[in-house]
Formats: structure tokens, C-alpha cells, sequence
């Protein structure tokens, strides 16, 4: 834990938790419910995780699917992850992001995360 990591001590509302982990609304959402995923320890990327630790934060994003959708009645879902600066890392504590989806959030979702680089997306 660090002083000056904002998901080290996150002040807003857990919306679940286990051993590993702890389940929090992004402050910055791209969608109604965005919620992130924190791994208790610091650790900059999920690589970072030890097998334990690993297992309980992806245990987590399925217990927090259920409460976002009973909460916001979203669509779909996105999962993911940013390691290092070059996949857009900009929390240097791991995370782990739970978008929830919504029809008619953006014209064309085919290919979802794909559009991390839009050029590639197209199949």
C-alpha cells in the first residue's frame, strides 16, 4: 500500500470484496455502472498478482456482473485490462475494468475491445 495511490485506499462506495480484492465504481465512467476491480495489495499490473491474488480478482468481476446488472439493466459487458503505458495504463496499481454496454451506446459495437486500435478493428 502506498500513501499516494488513489486505489489503495478508494473513497468511494465497495460494491463487493473477498480476500483478494475490492469491487468500486470508476470516478472517470465510460458507461452508467463502470466499475473497477482493485486487487488489495499494490501491485502495478495483474502480472504483478500471485496466482491466489489472480484467481480472487477475476472471482470478483463475476460477483460485481450480477449487482451492475441489477442495478443498471445494462446490454453486455466489456472486461479489461490496461498493462503497462503502452496499453494505456494510467493507475500505476492494477485494475481490472467492468464496462457495462447498452444498445445504441455507440453506432457499431462489433468488435468491442478490438477498437483499442481502431485500425485493426476491422474484420
Amino acid at each position: 500500500m502506498t500513501a499516494e495511490c488513489i486505489f489503495c485506499r478508494p473513497q468511494r462506495e465497495i460494491l463487493a470484496r473477498n480476500e483478494s480484492a475490492i469491487a468500486v465504481f470508476d470516478t472517470y465512467p465510460v458507461s452508467p455502472g463502470h466499475a473497477l476491480v482493485l486487487p488489495l495489495r499494490h501491485v502495478v499490473t495483474i502480472w504483478d498478482l500471485d496466482p491466489e491474488e489472480y484467481d480472487g480478482c477475476f472471482r470478483l468481476v463475476r460477483e460485481v456482473k450480477p449487482i451492475l446488472e441489477s442495478r443498471f439493466k445494462p446490454d453486455g459487458f466489456n472486461v479489461g485490462v490496461n498493462c503497462g503505458e503502452a496499453a494505456g495504463q494510467s493507475v500505476w496499481h492494477a485494475h481490472i475494468h467492468v464496462i457495462p454496454r447498452y444498445k445504441g451506446d455507440t453506432p457499431n459495437p462489433r468488435g468491442g475491445v478490438r477498437h483499442v486500435i481502431p485500425l485493426k478493428a476491422k474484420y
